[in-house]
């Protein structure tokens, strides 16, 4: 049963940082695609980052390119979000999201293509 947590929301000033983590259970490391997403309230979900299964691909919403970093570390079956110089528009619940894929460079900014999703965790900015 695959199921992802995400944790590491909170409360930022405009200009601060947060690292967002997604733990993982019954995925096999290099076999799925990783996805971050957002929903700000009164606004549809949209695509964040998101990393291929064998994580050389990478692809990043242009309102956070340079900013947020998506990553893997399979020895703790995490994914993660580092967030930097964060802006009070950032604020949304974040999701992450999975999709036991191949070919190991798929890359998915749709969030239909997913298939796992986690509960979300909230990320409020203050400016």
């Amino acid at each position: 049963q695959v199921q992802l947590v995400e944790s590491g929301g909170g409360l930022v000033q405009a200009g601060g940082s947060l690292r967002l983590s997604c733990a993982t259970s019954g995925l096999t490391f290099n076999r799925y695609g990783l996805g971050w997403f957002r929903q700000a309230p009164g606004k549809e979900r949209e695509f964040v980052a998101a990393l291929s299964p064998s994580r050389s691909r990478t692809s990043y919403a242009d309102s956070v390119k340079g900013r947020f970093t998506i990553s893997r570390d399979d020895a703790k079956n995490t994914g993660y979000l580092q967030m930097n110089s964060l802006k009070p528009e950032d604020t949304a619940v974040y999701y992450c999201a999975a999709r036991i894929t191949f070919p190991s460079t798929w890359i998915g900014r749709d969030q239909s293509s997913y298939d796992y999703w986690g509960q979300g965790t909230q990320v409020t900015v203050s400016s």
